[in-house]
């Protein structure tokens, strides 16, 4: 969900907003979130899917893209190089 600066009554779906699912227009149990400035875009894990997606921050975006496959992931950070980190609870890394 975005939310705009002091509207807090009136979010707007950015990602998924097809239910609970595995298709790429669907999350199950997103944990955490990053904006990609460069890319336009947000990074999700996407943790029930075992997965990291891309979406697309353009209003014509209907589905996200995978990027990281078979990853139990609950964090993401990016450093200044756009380097991309993800915690990955199973393997404990």
């Amino acid at each position: 969900m975005q939310w705009k600066k002091g509207d807090t009554t009136n979010g707007q779906v950015v990602a998924g907003g097809k239910g609970q699912g595995s298709q790429l227009d669907e999350l199950d149990y997103p944990t955490d979130v990053l904006i990609d400035k460069e890319a336009d875009s947000l990074l999700i894990c996407d943790y029930r899917n075992r997965r990291v997606v891309r979406w697309s921050r353009r209003s014509d975006t209907t589905q996200g893209e995978i990027i990281i496959d078979n990853i139990d992931c609950r964090g993401l950070a990016m450093d200044d190089q756009r380097y991309l980190y993800v915690s990955d609870t199973k393997k404990h890394e």
